[in-house]
């Protein structure tokens, strides 16, 4: 069962910290990158996930419905009431185009109501978009509008203080000044991260639930990202600076060519849940190749992808693609997760 969250404080993130990494110090940095007079340490220790003695439960729900598919994946991971908890929930608006280039507005709304459900507190959505403006795309999506009717607090990144990040700089990362993550998220005792499954045409490979990290820093850091080889590596590594309790991932389309914003479309019919952001994003990338993808899906293992060796590497999830125990709710979807569990335990 995924258990209720205590409010996290900074402290207690950083002490939560030490199941990920090998003994990697941990520096606070400004809002532009330099260093604090007194650095923050904690000892930080990897956690490393061992094949069958360590199974990870991921839903996986044939379905076309998108609040249908909501509801199955709560209910398959058996998500207990948030007890007045504030929820704060990450949603994929690089740009405002239509599922699977954001969010559908369709699953966020079931998000939501599966939240207030079990009697969340305040629920806050935040991000950062790009390149376009994150105000503008908002607005075109009606997240504004949808914010008022729905009860929740809207946070552009875009606009936050320098004092609302928190900046991070573990040694043995590939970040020259360290990254960012806002303070609010950092903060919050309860993260549901919703992604979308498709394929990146811009060096990413892939864009699932470690990927929809990069919309947690600042838009200035996006240059460097950008312009490096090892920018695959850079996105796992900014899943040090938080941990979402549940991901839902809504692939009833995917881009298997192409994206994030654009690209060539498949219908997969297919949401995924779990609470390990790696395991959830090998079970995508193996539908992906059920489904039929561009050489980057097809041509490699899902542990040869650098974002997933890079992710395993920092202790960041599961290990090993054949250690997921896929949870279904009928028939259908259990035929269709034999397919995926065969994808899966060919690494």
């Amino acid at each position: 069962m995924i258990k209720d969250e205590k409010s996290l404080k900074r402290r207690d993130f950083l002490r939560l910290s030490a199941s990920a990494m090998a003994s990697l110090p941990l520096a606070a940095f400004n809002h532009f990158g330099s260093r604090k007079s007194s650095a923050i340490k904690s000892g930080l220790k990897r956690k490393q996930f061992s094949g069958a003695a360590q199974k990870v439960r991921v839903a996986l729900i044939r379905k076309k419905d998108r609040k249908d598919g909501v509801k199955k994946s709560f209910e398959l991971l058996d998500v207990a009431p948030f007890k007045q908890v504030p929820v704060f929930i990450k949603p994929n608006f690089n740009t405002s185009d239509p599922a699977p280039g954001s969010t559908h507005n369709d699953t966020l709304t079931a998000i939501i109501e599966e939240v207030r459900r079990r009697q969340a507190g305040p629920i806050t959505l935040g991000e950062r978009s790009g390149p376009p403006p994150t105000a503008r795309v908002m607005a075109e999506k009606g997240i504004f509008d949808l914010a008022r009717e729905l009860d929740f607090k809207v946070i552009n990144f875009e606009e936050l203080d320098e004092a609302d990040w928190v900046w991070f700089k573990p040694e043995g990362i590939h970040w020259s000044e360290g990254f960012a993550i806002p303070r609010v998220v950092v903060d919050a005792p309860w993260i549901i991260s919703t992604c979308c499954l498709k394929t990146h045409g811009f060096g990413g490979v892939f864009t699932m639930s470690l990927k929809l990290a990069v919309g947690l820093t600042p838009k200035r850091l996006m240059r460097e990202l950008h312009r490096s080889p090892d920018m695959r590596r850079m996105i796992a590594e900014i899943n040090l600076g938080y941990k979402p309790q549940l991901i839902i991932l809504d692939g009833v389309e995917a881009f298997v060519d192409g994206g994030p914003s654009t690209g060539k479309r498949a219908e997969a019919n297919v949401f995924i849940a779990g609470t390990d952001r790696v395991a959830v994003d090998m079970v995508g990338l193996a539908v992906l190749k059920e489904l039929g993808s561009n050489e980057a899906i097809m041509g490699k293992k899902i542990t040869e992808q650098e974002q997933i060796a890079r992710a395993i590497e920092l202790g960041l999830g599961l290990s090993d693609p054949g250690a997921i125990e896929l949870v279904t709710p009928d028939e259908e979807s259990r035929l269709y997760a034999r397919k995926i569990k065969e994808i899966l335990h060919q690494g």
